[in-house]
Parts: C-alpha cells; sequence; structure tokens
C-alpha cells in the first residue's frame, strides 16, 4: 500500500501534502526571518537526528537484504522518529533542559519536508522499506527466477 492508498483517495494524499507544503512555507519563513538567531551546530543535530535514528539504519538494512526483507524493527524506528508525538516530545525537551531557540525550527521543517515534498509517511513493516530494488536485490530475484525454471 503506497502513501497515497493509505488516504483513501488520490484527492485526500493531495490535499494533505498541499497542507504539509504550506505550513513548510510558514516555518520556512519564521526561520529564515530569524536567521541570525539561529545556533546551527544544534540546528543542524536536530534536523538530522529524526533520520540518523529513523531512517539510516532502516536504509542500510535494506541495502544490504538480498530479497529487500528486513527485520520489521526498522519500520518502527522510522515511524516512531517521523510522528508528531516524538518530535514535539523531542522540542519540549530541548527548550526545558537547553533553552527555548530558533534551531527547533528545523524539527517541523524536516517532518513538513518529509511529507509535503517529498510525500513520505508511515512505513508498514508489511511492505517494502523503499520503492526501489537495489542491484543485489535484483540479482538475487534473477537467480532465483533461474533456479526456478529448471
Amino acid at each position: 500500500m503506497s502513501a497515497e492508498q493509505a488516504f483513501g483517495h488520490r484527492q485526500n494524499y493531495l490535499t494533505t501534502r498541499a497542507e504539509y507544503l504550506g505550513v513548510l512555507v510558514v516555518a520556512a519563513v519564521a526561520f529564515l526571518w530569524h536567521i541570525d538567531e539561529v545556533r546551527w551546530g544544534p540546528a543542524i543535530l536536530l534536523f538530522l537526528y529524526i533520520d540518523l535514528i529513523g531512517y539510516i539504519p532502516g536504509l542500510i538494512a535494506y541495502t544490504l537484504s538480498r530479497d529487500g526483507r528486513i527485520h520489521p524493527v526498522f519500520h518502527i524506528l522510522y515511524n516512531v522518529m517521523h510522528t508528531w508525538l516524538t518530535a514535539g516530545a523531542v522540542v519540549l525537551l530541548w527548550a526545558w533542559l537547553v533553552r527555548p531557540e530558533w534551531a527547533l525550527l528545523v524539527v517541523p521543517l524536516h517532518l513538513f519536508g518529509d511529507r509535503g515534498l517529498l510525500g513520505n509517511y508511515a512505513k508498514p513493516a508489511g511492505l517494502p522499506f523503499e520503492h526501489l530494488e537495489t542491484r543485489r536485490q535484483k540479482a538475487h530475484q534473477a537467480r532465483r527466477a533461474g533456479a526456478h525454471a529448471l
């Protein structure tokens, strides 16, 4: 099931993506308006933590997989790290433990961009982690098809 199918109708999917693009623009304007006040170390860390924990491990596992199947924990990591609940908790904890700051806007910028620009939503564990097959996976399928043909 694609992200588009999960919304039940193509128009719902497109409308939701348009909403995310709209709030992406609003957040980007706020970020740019205060760009001289942004601490870049925290901004880079806050932007990257979502994918360093939630996407990169699954991408590596998927790329190394011969048949495209990976452990469901990678889907769960992706989904948990890309939720508004996790993002909200991280932003609130950062503001409380470190300080409120404009760098925190990169967290919603990341999620708005993922959904609005890329169309990325939750990754169901029963489906491939990525939409594209790697060369390794194509070669594995070709070997299996050849073995079955004999």
